[in-house]
């Protein structure tokens, strides 16, 4: 639902503020032919550049650092080797760029530390949050937790600005922006208004098909 994106914009503030640090680097001459010559992945030539024995096929000691968390999800046969047929089905573990590097461009990138201090201060007090039982690790059932609370604060922002009678639902009247454009996908009872549960599935929604991107090892 194109309404996802407008409903969780503020989840993806933190990332605008710290790619903002980076914009610079990209107006830069010297980078901008590089910049445009994006490549799609091939198996092939990462098989040859990192196959140091060359005998066609990857262990773990021969993947680049970075890449060595995700040798299982590779490794889908699970004979101890990663082959090119492989590489090719999991080619998204093998992008260097991760939706977390965004923690880094914070710390090495920013040239501003006091703005960097109070994003990388929003992100630790949202890891701790996630973590309700301290042991220093963000699990699954955690996540889910996190992200059902984060959605029901949501939902109680977006009724606190618009709910204007206080009645629990949002009539069209009091609708505005993207909300009362897509009224009448939110309003799945046809009854009229939006109410409290009909808000929380939207915030709550997953787009079709999606996946979620980590395995269980």
């Amino acid at each position: 639902m194109r309404l996802l994106l407008v409903l969780t914009v503020p989840a993806l503030a933190v990332l605008a503020a710290a790619l903002a640090a980076d914009k610079k680097d990209s107006t830069r001459p010297a980078d901008s032919k590089q910049k445009t010559e994006y490549k799609a992945f091939d198996a092939a030539e990462f098989l040859r550049a990192h196959d140091r024995d060359k005998d066609g096929f990857l262990t773990r000691a021969e993947l680049p650092r970075w890449m060595r968390h995700h040798f299982q999800r590779l490794d889908a046969n699970k004979d101890g080797k990663i082959s090119k047929d492989e590489l090719e089905k999991g080619a998204r573990y093998v992008r260097r760029h991760r939706p977390s590097d965004v923690l880094g461009v914070l710390v090495e990138m920013s040239d501003c530390d006091e703005c960097a201090q109070e994003e990388v201060q929003r992100l630790y007090e949202t890891l701790r949050k996630l973590d309700r039982n301290n042991d220093g690790k963000i699990d699954v059932d955690e996540l889910k937790a996190g992200r059902e609370t984060a959605a029901q604060e949501r939902v109680t922002e977006i009724f606190e600005d618009l709910d204007a009678d206080k009645d629990g639902k949002i009539s069209k009247e009091e609708a505005r922006g993207q909300l009362k454009k897509h009224f009448a996908d939110l309003d799945r009872n046809n009854d009229g208004f939006i109410d409290g549960r009909e808000m929380l599935d939207a915030v709550m929604a997953r787009p079709a098909g999606a996946k979620g991107t980590g395995e269980k090892k």
